[in-house]
């Protein structure tokens, strides 16, 4: 089946959903978790804008935030991945992230610049409500951390993609109010910072009965992050470590389980997009992982083959490493432990490789009765993460010695069955980081990125058509034409 009319259904199925939820918002809005767990009433918080919030999650569920178009821009930009499915399918998008053939016309670069801007807009609504009503209780000042945090999130992935980008805190009344002339880098940066300071102070450390609800961690995960990008190495170790030492964290001892629904929100969780499955088995239907899944026939129908690994990121895996089996999907061979038995062929299947962190648990599939995955949490942040990144920051600022170093990226090679990293240099520190970002979060849209900021996209991407332009994508031209020119292009577009 075309994936355009595939996307059609699924969008069906969640304005369904949305629907669903508009019209029973009286009645149960807020008796439902993130995850669609029932909530008490003991357990619901006190803020003002509760209700709004939880809107914003769901926006973040959406197919252009938390849907494929993530794969598109992160993924397959890369080494690690390319489009997969079928030659034919989906090939315009393929010339545009694949091949590096950016035009501003193309409709997911359309849906993630507007997608970004509607949680962005729900967002600040919950904030300017909460000045405009004077509310200074706890559980509202927690609503407007948790607004402030999303939104920093939306203006960090803006940021990242397309450099600069326009700054809007208006509630949107009029269309009008949704343009504004494009900032520099640097004020979308301090407009991040200045959100994610205020958002850290305020959260809580962990939401016990609200699982997926941003945390003083995730915040300090991101500021962290941003951190690192600015290459501001002394600030994003020091955030970084913060979030290290709160104990809040740990690895997941089992990669297995890491990327199931049973490690959804798990101990090593910081921030994921919540997938909805009620007690009853209602689901809100989201593109993400059945974009990603084997494309095949009969019982291995599980999607529709996306984002599939290469050759280049199977050898990047040093013998021994589990990580491999948990993240690489090979047909002809036994799904490592998932219970779908042996892959067929490829051919027929249209690929050698697909993303095992994807992949369809056969026991979910018959619990509930689909074959794409619907259940599993989009990770945005987990604690692997952040030990690497403080690992950078640090072996870059010098704040920790090469010993402390080698002990953060060691916790990670240990769980991945590896034996302790021989690299001891600042140099040879900077390429063992390097090595274990690429194997352990490998297909979770961070590669592309963390070549560009390295300075290594050139390099290592220069062979598939990469450009020192293409660091960034053009800004859409609808919201370009839309603005009447108040919003302006990114050179070299």
């Amino acid at each position: 089946m075309d994936y355009i009319k595939l996307i059609k259904k699924y969008n069906l199925y969640f304005l369904a959903g949305l629907l669903f939820v508009v019209v029973s918002c009286d009645d149960d809005l807020l008796d439902k978790l993130p995850l669609g767990e029932v909530a008490t009433n003991e357990e619901l918080g006190v803020g003002g804008q509760e209700a709004a919030v939880f809107g914003i999650y769901s926006k973040t569920r959406t197919t252009s935030v938390g849907g494929w178009s993530r794969l598109w821009f992160g993924s397959i930009r890369s080494d690690d991945a390319e489009k997969g499915s079928t030659a034919s399918d989906a090939a315009a998008n393929g010339n545009a992230f694949n091949d590096f053939q950016y035009v501003a016309t193309n409709g997911l670069n359309t849906e993630w610049w507007n997608g970004h801007y509607e949680v962005i807009f729900a967002c600040n609504e919950v904030i300017n409500n909460i000045e405009s009503q004077g509310l200074t209780d706890e559980g509202s000042l927690i609503n407007d951390a948790e607004a402030r945090a999303i939104r920093a999130l939306m203006y960090f992935e803006l940021r990242r993609d397309y450099g600069e980008v326009p700054i809007i805190t208006a509630t949107i009344d009029v269309p009008s109010d949704a343009f504004a002339p494009k900032s520099s880098v640097a004020d979308v940066d301090q407009f991040i910072i200045d959100d994610l300071k205020i958002a850290e102070e305020n959260l809580p450390l962990t939401w016990p009965g609200f699982p997926g609800r941003a945390t003083s961690g995730f915040a300090k995960s991101l500021l962290g992050k941003l951190y690192l990008y600015q290459e501001d190495w002394n600030n994003a170790y020091d955030k970084l470590k913060e979030v290290i030492d709160s104990q809040v964290y740990a690895l997941d001892p089992s990669l297995i389980n890491l990327f199931e629904k049973g490690g959804n929100n798990g101990v090593e969780s910081i921030f994921e997009i919540q997938q909805t499955i009620t007690e009853n088995g209602e689901q809100y239907a989201n593109i993400y992982f059945v974009s990603q899944g084997v494309r095949g026939t009969g019982e291995w129908n599980l999607g529709w083959g996306f984002n599939v690994p290469t050759q280049d990121l199977v050898d990047a895996f040093e013998p021994g490493d589990l990580r491999k089996t948990n993240t690489i999907l090979v047909s002809g061979e036994e799904d490592g432990g998932f219970g779908g038995g042996i892959l067929p062929e490829s051919p027929p299947l249209a690929q050698k490789y697909w993303n095992k962190k994807a992949y369809t648990m056969a026991d979910m599939r018959q619990e509930y009765g689909v074959n794409g995955n619907r259940w599993e949490n989009i990770k945005i942040f987990r604690y692997a993460d952040v030990l690497l990144m403080a690992a950078e920051a640090g072996n870059e600022s010098g704040a920790i010695s090469s010993a402390d170093v080698a002990d953060l990226i060691n916790q990670i090679r240990s769980r991945a069955g590896l034996p302790n990293t021989t690299a001891s240099t600042r140099s040879e520190l900077r390429d063992a980081i390097k090595q274990e970002r690429r194997v352990e979060l490998a297909m979770e849209e961070s590669r592309f990125y963390d070549l560009v900021r390295w300075g290594d996209a050139s390099e290592v991407l220069g062979g598939l058509g990469y450009l020192p332009k293409h660091a960034l994508y053009p800004i859409p031209q609808e919201a370009i034409d839309q603005s009447g020119g108040v919003i302006t292009q990114n050179s070299d577009y």
